[in-house]
């Protein structure tokens, strides 16, 4: 029973757990706090589909936080959101939200929490009560690098990133990296556009990049990104998706903007969300401590849909199974912005 809360309800929320009638008094109850809100097609909506699946399969129950961008009202939202009674716990996710859990996973240690997508800095401090888990979003970049870098005629490719952040830039380096190893006078183009929430701004800065050459363009930019397939669909370019397999998640509402998409970089949030939520349920999620995953255990790829299968060459396919078992075995080592 999956709850919707914005900014102006939560106060109310939190001190009480789901209302239904048929609540199951006894089930873990998860609050999920949203730095941003659902509907970007890619990161949020992929935390949110594992912690779903998990409600689904493990019978706990759910409320979600969509706090909105504006990183001003976080802190006072977040605790509140931590000082509520009847959670179990609380989940977060994202470098821009570390600091804020860090400091009110030590004001009650005696709750739990989950971040996902970052890590608290456990040489500071005991956060016993806190699971980090990260993604080596370098490593799925450096695989879209390289498939940019096959693929595209002009010779030159983008990257839109949301922020010009630590995070965003090991997307940068990984996708750079990948795209200079099949030949270093690959041309990779980078723009921030310092909103997670602007499409318009988005298909903007893609159409400028279209415009100086590049016709592959991967983005990282949130909802901002989405901008991204409507600027490729008029140019009669490329794009390459984030965090999840976006052009099979907008196929049957704009098949236009989900064909130009080749592929996308999967950073599997909603596996990890829901294996760590399985371990919770069974009282063996290791806190305290955090857990990395990039392409050996499963936690970040390219999307191999149809889309993929048609539009890729045979050889480039061979060639990124090369590329990600040599990440895999340690013979590639994929350079990091951290």
């Amino acid at each position: 029973m999956t709850q919707r809360l914005f900014p102006v309800l939560i106060i109310a929320l939190i001190f009480a757990a789901p209302s239904s009638a048929n609540a199951d008094e006894s089930a873990v109850l998860v609050v999920h706090f949203i730095n941003g809100a659902l509907g970007d097609g890619s990161f949020f909506d992929s935390a949110a589909r594992g912690i779903a699946e998990a409600e689904a399969e493990l019978g706990i129950e759910v409320v979600t936080i969509e706090a909105g961008y504006n990183s001003s009202a976080w802190r006072e939202l977040l605790e509140a959101a931590a000082a509520g009674e009847d959670y179990d716990l609380l989940i977060t996710g994202t470098a821009l939200m570390r600091d804020l859990l860090s400091e009110v996973a030590k004001k009650h240690p005696d709750k739990r929490f989950i971040i996902y997508d970052s890590s608290v800095d456990y040489s500071e401090g005991s956060y016993e009560n806190v699971y980090s888990v990260v993604y080596r979003q370098n490593e799925g970049a450096y695989l879209a690098g390289v498939y940019a870098a096959l693929m595209t005629e002009s010779g030159t490719i983008g990257i839109l990133g949301g922020q010009n952040s630590t995070t965003i830039n090991d997307f940068v380096v990984g996708y750079r990296q990948g795209a200079q190893s099949v030949g270093p006078e690959v041309v990779v183009l980078v723009e921030y556009a310092e909103s997670w929430d602007d499409p318009a701004l988005g298909e903007a800065l893609a159409a400028e990049m279209y415009g100086k050459g590049a016709d592959i363009i991967f983005q990282a930019a949130g909802t901002t990104g989405l901008g991204v397939f409507r600027a490729a669909a008029e140019s009669g370019k490329y794009a390459i998706g984030v965090d999840s397999d976006q052009a099979m998640m907008i196929e049957e509402t704009d098949p236009e903007e989900a064909s130009t998409i080749l592929t996308s970089m999967m950073k599997n949030v909603d596996a990890s969300l829901l294996w760590a939520l399985e371990l919770y349920v069974n009282g063996v999620l290791p806190f305290g401590g955090a857990e990395t995953l990039g392409i050996r255990e499963g936690g970040v790829g390219l999307a191999r849909n149809d889309r993929y299968d048609e539009a890729t060459p045979a050889a480039v396919k061979a060639a990124i199974d090369r590329a990600e078992l040599e990440i895999r075995e340690g013979r590639t080592r994929v350079k990091t912005a951290f």
